[in-house]
């Protein structure tokens, strides 16, 4: 195993004194090999021991090294057949400064997406949704829980709650919500929103592919009409692997 292993992962500076934890270290160096194509898409990674063995370290050491590589989706761990390397996810950036919606976002980037509904049709509304929405007593509340899919990938989970006032019919809702609220004059044209990371938890791993704990991004928007009157919430879940939100910042006087 030596001879194959010292061509896929160099250990200079491994065992240097003053770098840091031992499993960051051997973490990066497998990071390293991943990154620089040494160890391809669906290459099996060395057994802990014989990694161990070779590394002249613990097997904790390598196993919280490679736990690290699993919830970054830089491995893949298959129950009965060991640990691999993972295809390569693309990253999506999208700008904080427009507003608009998940199918208008990835069509602008020619991506094909679809949704798969996790929830669509009327229903009572919650304590929170009365009051993020302004609704009185007895209004009913449009929700739309999607699961959102680009290059055969979930990318996000997407809960809106509209007042029933904007949306009679969820169900009139096939691709972009903002394409429907348009028909009826009620698109809206800002929105406060707040993203936090986060570690994504069951059951929406399993949606979104990853593994419990996993770097994510949720996300809470408040969307408001021309007039000031607030038309959607929304609460989504980002992978953290494959999105990024860029802001672009100016001078100021």
């Amino acid at each position: 195993m030596t001879a194959p292993l010292a061509s896929l992962l160099p250990l200079e500076g491994l065992q240097a004194p003053g770098g840091g934890p031992l499993y960051l270290r051997l973490r990066q160096l497998l990071e390293e090999a991943i990154r620089s194509g040494r160890l391809g898409e669906g290459d099996a990674l060395p057994a802990e021991r014989d990694l161990a063995d070779y590394a002249d370290v613990s097997r904790v050491t390598v196993r919280k090294a490679v736990d690290d590589l699993v919830r970054d989706g830089l491995l893949v761990r298959r129950q009965g057949s060991g640990t691999f390397v993972a295809k390569p996810v693309s990253r999506v950036q999208q700008p904080l400064s427009r507003l608009t919606s998940f199918t208008e976002d990835m069509a602008r980037r020619g991506l094909e997406t679809r949704s798969e509904w996790l929830e669509r049709g009327l229903f009572h509304p919650s304590p929170e949704e009365m009051m993020m929405l302004g609704l009185a007593a007895g209004t009913l509340v449009a929700r739309l829980g999607r699961l959102r899919i680009a290059r055969d990938m979930p990318l996000a989970i997407e809960r809106a709650s509209l007042s029933a006032e904007f949306l009679p019919d969820p169900e009139a809702v096939t691709t972009s919500l903002y394409a429907e609220l348009e028909k009826k004059s009620a698109r809206p044209v800002r929105a406060i929103q707040r993203i936090s990371a986060c570690n994504v938890k069951e059951p929406e791993a399993g949606l979104l592919a990853v593994p419990v704990g996993a770097a994510g991004l949720s996300i809470e928007r408040i969307s408001y009409l021309a007039s000031g009157r607030v038309v959607e919430f929304t609460r989504s879940l980002y992978r953290g692997d494959t999105y990024d939100f860029v802001a672009e910042l100016t001078l100021g006087d």
